[in-house]
């Protein structure tokens, strides 16, 4: 039976494995290798030639978007897919711009991975809904952002930016990281905007955060 050649690239020891899991599990997809970082991935691709990559961006040496540019310039016919925390627009079209075809957020499943894969080689363009939303609204005309209205509850700086950061995908946790502050804290500005928003979801939040215009894609 032919099998699809999958080379991973990822610095993670918990995602890298269940990627190669995956990989492992499914029996049209071969594993290629693995690597944990950029340089050892780099004389992975050069050495076996795989049909689809799978990187994550924030590697600890030569970065994500380093390899992404060495498959579109050495390996055409390897199909590159993203698979990251990084959901803002820089690192999702710096991606693009590279050569990745495909740009999935942490937060899918390890089972959803083989059928992405799948999607990919065949020439479909695997993208997580919140980063899609984001590549809408970058093609949408300007002007089109509707102010706040008058009325709107008033979340404070900190509890818009955590907001901000839980629409592009982000954990809690890695939230925290990113604002140098604790969960616990970041758990705080969550139930301040619920209440002021009069919701009980993040998804009620967001969906009351871009209505009354506080929310910017």
């Amino acid at each position: 039976m032919w099998q699809l050649s999958v080379a991973v690239v990822e610095d993670d020891a918990k995602f890298r494995q269940a990627f190669v899991h995956a990989i492992e599990s499914a029996p049209d997809l071969k594993l290629a290798g693995a690597a944990a970082d950029g340089t050892t991935g780099l004389a992975l691709l050069k050495s076996v030639r795989p049909d689809v990559l799978l990187v994550d961006l924030g590697l600890p040496d030569i970065g994500g978007i380093e390899l992404i540019r060495y498959c579109a310039a050495h390996l055409p016919e390897c199909d590159v897919m993203v698979v990251t925390v990084f959901g803002d627009e820089h690192h999702v079209v710096s991606s693009l711009e590279a050569g990745a075809t495909g740009y999935l957020l942490k937060d899918t499943l390890p089972e959803d991975i083989a059928e992405q894969i799948r999607a990919l080689h065949a020439g479909g363009s695997p993208i997580s809904p919140v980063i899609a939303r984001q590549l809408l609204n970058r093609l949408a005309p300007p002007g089109v952002q509707a102010a706040p209205a008058q009325d709107a509850p008033v979340l404070s700086e900190r509890e818009l930016a955590v907001l901000t950061l839980a629409t592009k995908g982000f954990t809690y946790d890695e939230i925290a990281q990113m604002m140098s502050v604790s969960k616990h804290t970041v758990m705080t500005y969550v139930k301040r905007s619920y209440r002021k928003l009069q919701v009980n979801s993040k998804s009620e939040a967001v969906y009351e955060a871009r209505k009354l215009g506080l929310l910017r894609d």
